[in-house]
């Protein structure tokens, strides 16, 4: 066991190994953080979705095709997770609608004086259902038809929601870019 290898990792999880098992969340724990923390609102939803994931990882393992490359497997049952996350908690969720958007003269300038942190940070601002379809369209390249189905919402509402997604991270831009001014 003190080849690293992912398939290494693997067979030993496999095989119930807790030392694989703890060695495979460290090595991935970064990489699915940064997933986690797109679709949730704060960093402690985050970890709860990564745990979930893991969990997910840990007890489906066996259908893991060794012959493909891991993070493509475990990105999507992250944000599968991430998705049934969202239907679970989306009572809770309460909608923040920001008033009408207006394009922001030079965005590609405030985009660029951005962190990934603070890109994340304006993210995590938007309504649960805004930043999840932002995230599974934008980021995660998923189609209208495929967010529609995961979302239980039809076509016209996911490409609604992206459209007003993005006009809230104008909005969120232009006030970031302006408090950064002071």
């Amino acid at each position: 066991m003190s080849d690293g290898t992912i398939e290494t990792l693997i067979h030993g999880c496999l095989e119930k190994n807790r030392q694989s098992q703890e060695k495979l969340y460290q090595r991935f724990y970064a990489y699915g953080m940064s997933i986690c923390l797109r679709y949730t609102v704060s960093e402690e939803q985050a970890i709860e979705v990564l745990n979930d994931g893991f969990m997910k990882v840990f007890n489906h393992l066996e259908q893991f095709d060794i012959t493909k490359p891991f993070e493509t497997w475990f990105r999507k049952i992250l944000i599968n997770t991430a998705i049934n996350y969202y239907h679970k908690n989306k009572k809770y969720n309460h909608h923040q609608s920001i008033e009408d958007a207006y394009q922001v003269a030079n965005e590609q300038d405030i985009l660029s004086q951005l962190s990934y942190r603070e890109i994340i940070n304006l993210i995590q601002q938007l309504s649960p259902m805004y930043r999840t379809v932002f995230n599974l369209y934008v980021i995660d390249g998923y189609s209208h038809e495929e967010i529609a189905e995961a979302l239980n919402i039809s076509v016209g509402t996911s490409k609604s929601n992206l459209s007003r997604a993005r006009a809230n991270l104008r909005v969120l831009l232009k006030k970031n870019h302006e408090a950064c001014k002071i």
